[in-house]
């Protein structure tokens, strides 16, 4: 019994540890800092879009790419039609893009981008664009990335936010999810002259940076693996602030937990292959990213042993005859739930959010983190064996002149 306290405090330990290494960094998103200036140089880029049957939304992605404000003859977009059997195809050619016809042994997004970029790697463009096809894009979201390009980053994740944040409470979570982490993870360490994290879609690339690096996503997370990859080489990840990609967010809870999970099996999957090296490289170079990077890839790990413990604390309590101190853990639960609130309210109004928009999710969103528990338990038992990819389906008809009538940013 001894030998498991000491364990259970050992885990209580860590989890303080963590929790107060993301107040500390998330701290610096408080801080004042220029943004990137404007660039004297005009690139060229190539928007590629993977897509595996994605006629309902597409369009509107590309009506909004073909709307940049930015020289047309700079910049060319590419379907990666993923083995579609719809219009995807169709309607890509005759909004100006591209197809590139993806092959059968395409298996999810990370093989869709190694295609596209090995079709185009002899090709005029400098940089790399990706998008999801259910994105629609700000009019000056080319604009600011060549900006980031012109101040020498070779990769950038630009404000990943949302079209749908008052759908249900499913999609208002997500939406602040994503606050959060443009606010208190890619701002607070753009403040710490740090690199940031990609997120999934609304990112540049440079060509140079891929042929220098090569591209072969080996998990389900092509975006985490992207960052852990770019902090062992020593690459620093731009975060542009103002180039602005509205991202459809799931509404049901089956979706979302279909979609998280994919998302926590694929960070343990980072974590199996690249811990060692990322502890390796931390303490020869003293690299902040890779420590970064590190923390990330554990938070499922953490989580499954905050579990394990809480439930393992109430067991011993019991088998000893304990009295369970029930008002203090309530106490505890209803402090949690209040940080949560405020959490949730200052990343909305840090970014000039109207709260109406969100009220579903800040009520909800410990609920949400709390869902999270339970698939990273599945995912750490699984030891991030690969799962199946499957499609979300994606069926939000809005358009970019839409929301910025909304002005949600």
């Amino acid at each position: 019994m001894k030998v498991v306290l000491e364990i259970l405090k050992f885990i209580d330990i860590i989890t303080l540890a963590y929790l107060i290494y993301y107040i500390i960094t998330g701290l610096y998103a408080l801080k004042i800092k220029k943004k990137i200036p404007t660039g004297d140089t005009k690139h060229t880029f190539a928007v590629v879009v993977p897509a595996r049957n994605e006629e309902k939304v597409i369009g509107n992605l590309l009506k909004s790419l073909n709307a940049q404000n930015y020289p047309k003859e700079l910049y060319d977009i590419f379907v990666v039609a993923n083995n579609c059997t719809d219009k995807t195809s169709e309607i890509a050619l005759i909004n100006n893009a591209t197809v590139i016809e993806g092959k059968e042994n395409i298996k999810s997004k990370g093989d869709a981008l190694k295609l596209a970029f090995s079709e185009l790697k002899d090709s005029k463009y400098e940089s790399y664009l990706i998008f999801d096809a259910d994105n629609i894009v700000h009019p000056e979201f080319i604009s600011k990335m060549n900006d980031a390009m012109c101040a020498g980053y070779e990769i950038a994740q630009g404000f990943r936010d949302s079209k749908n944040p008052s759908d249900t409470w499913v999609s208002s979570c997500y939406s602040i999810h994503y606050l959060i982490h443009n606010t208190f993870l890619n701002k607070a360490r753009r403040n710490l002259e740090k690199s940031s994290f990609i997120n999934g879609t609304g990112f540049m690339m440079t060509k140079k940076l891929i042929q220098k690096r090569g591209y072969d996503s080996k998990t389900l997370t092509e975006d985490i693996e992207m960052t852990v990859k770019c902090a062992l080489y020593e690459e620093q990840i731009g975060f542009v602030e103002d180039a602005i990609t509205y991202d459809e967010q799931v509404t049901t809870f089956e979706e979302s937990w279909k979609q998280r999970k994919r998302w926590s099996v694929g960070t343990v999957q980072c974590f199996k292959i690249y811990c060692n090296k990322l502890v390796k490289k931390g303490i020869k170079s003293q690299e902040f990213a890779c420590l970064d990077s590190f923390v990330y890839l554990v938070s499922p790990i953490v989580q499954f042993l905050v579990a394990i413990s809480y439930v393992m604390h109430f067991v011993i309590s019991m088998a000893q005859g304990q009295n369970i101190d029930y008002i203090s853990k309530g106490a505890i639960l209803i402090v949690w739930y209040l940080i949560s609130i405020l959490l949730s309210a200052s990343a909305i109004k840090m970014n000039k959010k109207h709260i109406r928009s969100y009220i579903k999710g800040i009520f909800t969103l410990p609920i949400f983190f709390l869902s999270w528990m339970p698939i990273n338990m599945i995912a750490c038992i699984n030891k991030g064996q690969k799962d199946n990819w499957e499609k979300i389906e994606h069926t939000r008809d809005v358009t970019i002149d839409k929301m910025l009538e909304k002005s949600y940013k």
